[in-house]
Formats: structure tokens, C-alpha cells, sequence
């Protein structure tokens, strides 16, 4: 069924938000990226406890944190993170690409796969579902014995 002229903009405001995320991200804009989240988010991610960043969250204030403590906890390979595709559909985006860097704590480098499925809901993200190698982060997380 093609898409209504409702859809098409429903898309584009889906992209347009996907883009600000993006775009803030990159820049490191914790202040922004809270604004682009819904005040309750439906936060999905493969709980790992070795990796600190790496558990629930259900608020503004959670997504922040998260990125906040990205910030703290890794120094991204500018030249390794990659974004491959982005598809939107009506409130549904999926982005994926490579996450590559190195983990502070550790000193030891990582590079994996990632695809993040978010919904957006006037112009909030109102769900986040990260699908990532959580193995490979916990392995970096961890000091040498």
C-alpha cells in the first residue's frame, strides 16, 4: 500500500528527529539529546552488569545519564563509528552502523556492529531498543588479570 501524504510527514518528522539525535550525539549535547527523549521512554537494552552503562532506564533523565556515562567511559574512534543505513517508517526508525573506540578504564579497544530501533511520538523519542555486542563491551570493560 503506498504511503498517505499523513504518513509521508509522520516519516519526516520521524527523520528529522532521528537526525537532531544523531547530529547531538556526535556533538556530545547532553542537554539536547534530553530534549529529544519523552519525559517516560520505553528503554530496551541487553542488560549486562560488567558493562556500566549497559542497564534499565525509563526516563529523560535516564537516557542522559546513559549518554552521559558513554562520554565518561569510552573515547570514540571518530574515523571507526560508522552510520549505514537509516530507515523511517511513519514513528519507526532503525539506524545501524559501527561503534569503534577505546574503553577509558581499560585502555583496550573495541568495534562492533550496532542497530538502534527507535519510535518518536511528536517529535520524542518515546522508545530506544539498542541491539549490540554486549559480550564484546564487557570483554573491553574488563582488566587484564
Amino acid at each position: 500500500m503506498a504511503p498517505t501524504a499523513a504518513d509521508t510527514t509522520i516519516s519526516e518528522r520521524t527523520r528529522a528527529t532521528v537526525q537532531r539525535f544523531l547530529a547531538r550525539m556526535a556533538a556530545g549535547d547532553l542537554q539536547g539529546l534530553g530534549e529529544l527523549f519523552a519525559e517516560r521512554v520505553d528503554w530496551q537494552i541487553a542488560e549486562n552488569p560488567d558493562v556500566p552503562w549497559i542497564r534499565p532506564r525509563a526516563t529523560r533523565a535516564d537516557a542522559v545519564a546513559h549518554f552521559r556515562e558513554l562520554g565518561e567511559s569510552l573515547a570514540p574512534d571518530p574515523e571507526g563509528n560508522t552510520i549505514d543505513v537509516i530507515v523511517v517508517e511513519e514513528a519507526e526508525a532503525m539506524v545501524t552502523g559501527t561503534l569503534a573506540g577505546t574503553v577509558r578504564a581499560t585502555g583496550k579497544r573495541y568495534r562492533s556492529p550496532f542497530a538502534v530501533r527507535v519510535t518518536v511520538e511528536d517529535g520524542l523519542i518515546v522508545r530506544y531498543c539498542v541491539y549490540e555486542d554486549s559480550r564484546m563491551f564487557a570483554e573491553a570493560c574488563t582488566p587484564d588479570a
